[in-house]
Order: C-alpha cells, then structure tokens, then sequence
C-alpha cells in the first residue's frame, strides 16, 4: 500500500460517510490523487459498497488487513519454498561434482580455465569462511574484477574472508586498490615477504591445491580428505600469524631487520641465487641486489656467504 493509499484508508475509517472532497480536505491530497488512492484501496480489496448510502467504504483493520497481510505471508512462503528447492538443487549439483576419479572425493580440476570457474562455483556456496594464499604479485585485471563482485556478495552475506599476499603486491597500484576495497568491505589480508603456493580452502571442507605449483596453468587439485584439509588449514594460520596485516607496516626485530629482509637472507644462506630470491619475493633483480648489498654491509660481510653465515651467528636467522 502507498503511503498515499494509507492516509486515504486512515481517513475513511476516521469518517465513514466522509465523500472525495471531505477526504481531500482531511488528508491534504488533491481529488485526483484521492480518486487514484480509493482504485488502489478498491484493487487491495480494501473497499466495499456502502449499506447505508451510495459510494463504499473501508472495510475494517482486522478483516481486510489481515486478508492482506495472510495473502503476503502465503507469497512469502512460496518464495522461500522455491528458494529451497533451488538451494537443495545446486547441493545436488555440486555433490554430483566433489567425488571425481582420483578417490577419496578429490579430483584433477585440468587448466586454468576450469579451475576459476569451480572457484567462482564455490565462492557461491561458500557458507562462512574462505581462507587463502596467494604467492603471486599484481592480480590480473581480467582476474580481480571476475573476483569483486563474487568477494562482495560473500562479504555481504556474513562469509570471513581472510587472505595472505606476497609483501610486493603493496608495489601495484591497482592491486592495492583492490586490496583496500576488499577490506573496507570486511574482508581481512595479511601480507608476507613469500608465500610457499596458492591455495583456497572454503567452509574447511574444500581444498583446492596447484597439481604443480611452479606452474599454476596446469591446474589443480580438488581435495575433501580430513586429513589433508587439517594440514593445509594449520600451514594457513601458520602464515596468517606471522602476515603483516593490510594497512600497516611491517614490524622490524630487534635487529632492524624486516620479514622481507630475513626472508632474503633465508634464500641466499641456502644456497640460492639473486635470480631465485627476486622470483619467490616478487621483486625486481635491483630490488634484491639493492637489499643484499645494505645487509651485507650491516652484517660486516665481504660475500653472501659470509652474510649468511654471519646473520646465523648474531642470531638474525
């Protein structure tokens, strides 16, 4: 009902033998907005003809608004029916879908293409938490804006999402756009210096994990096993209490070291080359040579050996 139909239907209760006129002057509407109000009254079954004098009257609160208020409860219950039954159909669906041939209800998602929609199929259904890691830099345009309005919808409908990103990401503009507008909407990210491999794990009763993680365009693995999904969720918080939360800068030790620089020190004191550091950080050649050149200096070191070695013993590592 109209606001407009409602004063109409609250002065006619108010005077019963009031006419158009008397009901324009009560409710301060011009007689053309009353006489489309009383069709609107008549259409809501809300009028009837007068005993008494020719014209209508409303008919009473208890009867006519409780038809309408029984009329919309029925409506409302339809719908959620048929909600129901479309919620139970897509669980059909998706169960027919999580036992694939390599047994224990894991199966081969093939190619990047497939794996992006099974995400954005299960990003649908996701119920209260999305977990993730992401060792890659900048996300791709076509990627982040496939990924926004899904991450809204969750978001809006009460899912947790948290997610931990490589330090180096915070050096793409449209990244860090991206990644302010997912927290503002309640979402939750962490960086770290490297992340071992991407993963999602969704309601912690799905898994998808890279079959190679070197190279994610092969595809990935879609795991329901307890115990594996025990393990990648501890490996995730894990790494979710040693990220650096979005928005904040990352804390040094008591060295004045930072987590990208321990990191870096990490992979040269094993015995890998600046190529390999710049590759698992995410930052340029001249970055890590840059970095390793002021550490070494800090560390009193004449080579990288030696700067690892000599972080080993000041206790740096």
């Amino acid at each position: 009902m109209s606001s407009r139909a409602e004063a109409v239907y609250r002065a006619m209760l108010g005077g019963p033998d009031h006419g158009v006129d008397d009901l324009a002057t009560d409710t301060g509407l011009p007689v053309t907005e009353v006489r489309t109000a009383l069709n609107e009254l008549a259409d809501l079954a809300l009028l009837r003809p007068s005993a008494h004098r020719s014209g209508l009257r409303a008919v009473s609160p208890q009867v006519g608004l409780a038809a309408l208020l029984a009329a919309a409860e029925a409506e409302s219950a339809a719908r959620q029916a048929q909600i129901e039954a479309t919620r139970a159909a897509i669980a059909s669906i998706a169960a027919e879908h999580e036992h694939g041939p390599d047994g224990d209800g894991a199966r081969r998602l093939e190619g990047l293409d497939t794996v992006r929609f099974r995400l954005e199929e299960l990003q649908q259904l996701t119920e209260f938490e999305c977990l993730s890691l992401n060792p890659g830099g900048a996300h791709l345009p076509d990627a982040r804006d496939a990924a926004k309005p899904l991450n809204q919808q969750a978001l809006e409908r009460g899912v947790v999402i948290r997610a931990v990103c490589r330090e180096s990401f915070r050096n793409d503009t449209d990244t860090l756009a991206y990644a302010r507008w997912m927290t503002g909407l309640g979402g939750q990210m962490r960086t770290v210096p490297a992340v071992p491999m991407p993963l999602v794990i969704v309601d912690r009763k799905v898994a998808i994990l890279p079959i190679d993680p070197s190279d994610a365009r092969v595809g990935a693995l879609e795991v329901h096993s307890q115990g594996m999904l025990a393990a990648v969720c501890a490996l995730f918080e894990q790494i979710w209490v040693t990220g650096t939360p979005f928005g904040q800068q990352a804390p040094t030790d008591s060295h004045g070291c930072t987590p990208m620089e321990r990191k870096l020190l990490e992979i040269i004191s094993d015995g890998h080359t600046d190529e390999v550091a710049a590759r698992n950080l995410g930052i340029s050649l001249r970055t890590v040579r840059r970095m390793m050149a002021d550490l070494m200096d800090r560390l009193d070191a004449a080579s990288r050996f030696q700067a690892g070695v000599n972080a080993t013993k000041r206790g740096w590592l």
